[in-house]
């Protein structure tokens, strides 16, 4: 007999250990759904007696406005999640797409969303799993710039910048504190993919009001061994 999978509803303890220290940002996204992927092993294995858990996937909503106003506009900004967190023990053949295309259908039985996603090319990520799934590509992301403290690299811009949330002329307050240590790095560009979940009135208007251009996938090799368990190639 094959293994059998499922995917069901998690909390955010489920998540920790695989968001911590299997996901490559180690660092707690925004978390409003969480999914995860149980393997129920065949018969033969006699020690298998709970269903185990071997993959995580989180939905939350993007902290930038411009990126919820951006996608398909203000009036459909609160529908907005970002698939920002796919994590998997093993990898193996086929979990990835099990994982996001089921976690969709449970979505979507919840609340009607745009889904959008992000594939690292400074990762060497292309995104296969979201052309796996039928997910739209819509190019690459914006040139920006990220935050960044001499000796302390391993911080995100993000967690940076939320240490003076609240506080006007944040940059400058940064430069004062940190002084020549402060500096601004060229993000990398990510590539963009975009689906939709919920009722079918729903995801035909989110469809036609979306803001970018429809693109042929991205092709590409994945040639980072060291990362053969990596669900974002």
């Amino acid at each position: 007999m094959m293994d059998i999978y499922d995917v069901h509803k998690i909390n955010r303890k489920d998540c920790e250990k695989y968001i911590l220290t299997i996901h490559y940002a180690k660092r707690w996204p925004s978390i409003s759904y969480a999914y995860g992927l149980f393997l129920n092993r065949n018969e033969g294995d006699w020690f298998a007696l709970l269903p185990e858990l071997v993959g995580v996937i989180t939905y939350g909503t993007p902290s930038s406005p411009t990126l919820r106003n951006g996608i398909a506009g203000d009036e459909m900004s609160e529908n907005v999640l970002e698939l920002n967190r796919l994590c998997l023990k093993n990898n193996l053949k086929n979990e990835a797409s099990i994982l996001v295309g089921r976690s969709l259908k449970l979505l979507g039985n919840e609340k009607n969303a745009i889904i959008i996603s992000f594939a690292d090319t400074s990762q060497n990520h292309l995104g296969i799993v979201y052309q796996a799934t039928n997910f739209i590509y819509c190019g690459l992301s914006a040139k920006r710039t990220d935050w960044k403290i001499k000796g302390k690299e391993n911080l995100h811009g993000q967690t940076i910048s939320d240490k003076f949330r609240g506080v006007e002329n944040r940059s400058k307050l940064i430069r004062e504190k940190y002084g020549d240590d402060f500096y601004l790095e060229p993000r990398p560009r990510k590539h963009r993919y975009i689906t939709f979940v919920g009722n079918k009135r729903f995801k035909k208007k989110a469809m036609k009001s979306l803001k970018y251009d429809i693109l042929p996938y991205p092709k590409g090799e994945y040639t980072n061994a060291k990362k053969k368990n990596d669900p974002y190639r």
